[in-house]
């Protein structure tokens, strides 16, 4: 046997060094640096080769003499994971799934194949779980069991061996944490197993045109864990959030090689497996009586506009210390928000404490949000009840003005939709032909929309 020597990985890029030291000298990050055991074994030799990215060996080519064909998709049954996906799974693609624990990632992967087995050879890898647990999970979804294989197995190399018997069209492995390959000589979890382990998946996914799920555990700040090599060697990174007082799931791509990213798909958890909400837009918008700082904004995530209510609260400060509080949207920019109120809207709240919240549990990123946030601000200080047929969105510079956003033309539409008959949008967003119903108030300064709103 090969002796075996030690290099240390960084967890964030995965770059290797022959000895420890306090930073990373390709990503900068402090104290990522763990120590490994490397292996001249097969397996790693092959991962060194680059031979699970499927392009090795095809020689220097000019990029007019290669041709490009559609990619072919497989639709798995559930059209929310189909959206996030781009449009269904590709042969040999391999997608990351993350998430808290209990959120149900096994629940929604085991429910795909268990719809997929009724099309096309599938194989359920678990190394969590017994074959009966697995079992009485499938039995409550109340789905056709009969064509789905499972495989109780941690054991990399004898994993892709007995799928190469069985030739699976769509794998699960869940979980990729407890997955070793006997090559490395540290235990199931390491940086340098689930580095390993992934790379013989996915040379193995792309060889045999086998579409694979990984099932990745999180960390306590909330990311993928394992090495950040993981997520470059997958073709897609999907991660599943929920609240555990909610039982709506959001899935949200992060990556994506064949779709689009930060598409969003909605799924609510039932005692039958996880079931697709076809209009989300109806449940985050479940609102009770009117009440001031409450209004509704449209984001758009990924390839559709989600229609939600953004509330605030604004009060004053009791110890002197005014608090900042978001949940939804990022902290920092609302400070940045309030000092714009303050210099070109005239409204002071530097001595009030000031509690945003987005309904629902949705995390928005986009600019969008920065006209509605304000518009709940404003509408909390001054006590003021905005329409409940009231869309606002637009995103505010620091010079106060209002800036477009893109595809304001759907955003309307799709308010129009839900019965919204009025919206304060950026001029540069108010549509060319008058929509059914709907009156829209362009604006082009902060100082416009606080007037508009004023007059409401």
């Amino acid at each position: 046997m090969a002796k075996a020597k030690s290099a240390y990985v960084c967890t964030e890029c995965g770059a290797e060094f022959s000895k420890w030291q306090g930073q990373c000298a390709e990503c900068g990050a402090w104290n990522s640096l763990q120590e490994i055991r490397l292996s001249t074994g097969k397996a790693r030799r092959a991962v060194r080769a680059g031979g699970y990215a499927g392009v090795g060996g095809s020689g220097i080519q000019r990029l007019s003499d290669v041709q490009a064909q559609d990619v072919a998709r497989w639709p798995t049954g559930l059209g929310e994971l189909d959206r996030v996906l781009g449009g269904g799974l590709v042969p040999g693609e391999v997608a990351l799934v993350g998430g808290d624990p209990g959120v149900g990632k096994s629940t929604l992967l085991l429910q795909t194949l268990l719809l997929l087995s009724q099309q096309r050879p599938v194989l359920y890898v678990t190394g969590e779980e017994s074959l009966q647990q697995v079992a009485l999970r499938a039995q409550r979804m109340k789905l056709p069991t009969d064509a789905l294989q499972l495989l109780a197995e941690t054991d990399v190399e004898a994993i892709v061996a007995q799928a190469a018997q069985a030739k699976p069209q769509v794998m699960v492995i869940d979980s990729i944490q407890t997955m070793e390959v006997p090559e490395i000589q540290s235990a199931a979890g390491s940086v340098s197993q689930v580095r390993e382990a992934a790379a013989v998946l996915t040379r193995y996914a792309k060889q045999s045109q086998t579409a694979i799920f990984l099932v990745g555990h999180v960390t306590k700040s909330g990311e993928v864990a394992g090495p950040r090599v993981l997520e470059h060697i997958v073709d897609a990174v999907l991660f599943l959030e929920g609240r555990s007082d909610s039982r709506f799931r959001t899935l949200r791509a992060l990556k994506n090689r064949f779709g689009a990213v930060n598409e969003l798909g909605v799924f609510a958890m039932t005692e039958g497996g996880m079931k697709q909400v076809r209009n989300p837009s109806a449940i985050f918008l479940s609102r009770g009586e009117p009440a001031p700082g409450s209004v509704v904004m449209v984001v758009w995530e990924g390839t559709r506009p989600l229609l939600v209510e953004l509330q605030a609260l604004v009060d004053s400060a009791p110890f002197g210390a005014p608090r900042r509080v978001s949940v939804g949207l990022e902290q920092n920019r609302l400070a940045m928000l309030l000092a714009v109120l303050h210099r070109h809207g005239g409204v002071q709240a530097g001595d009030q404490d000031v509690y945003l919240n987005v309904v629902g549990g949705v995390k928005v990123t986009e600019t969008a949000a920065d006209l509605a946030t304000l518009a709940a601000i404003v509408s909390s200080l001054r006590n003021q009840v905005l329409p409940q047929d009231l869309i606002v969105f637009g995103e505010v510079g620091l010079a106060g003005e209002i800036r477009p956003v893109p595809s304001g033309q759907e955003r309307i539409a799709e308010a129009a939709k839900h019965g919204f008959r009025r919206a304060i949008v950026p001029y540069a967003n108010q549509p060319k032909h008058a929509t059914d119903g709907m009156q829209v108030y362009p604006v082009r300064t902060l100082q416009d929309a606080l007037k508009v709103l004023s007059e409401l």
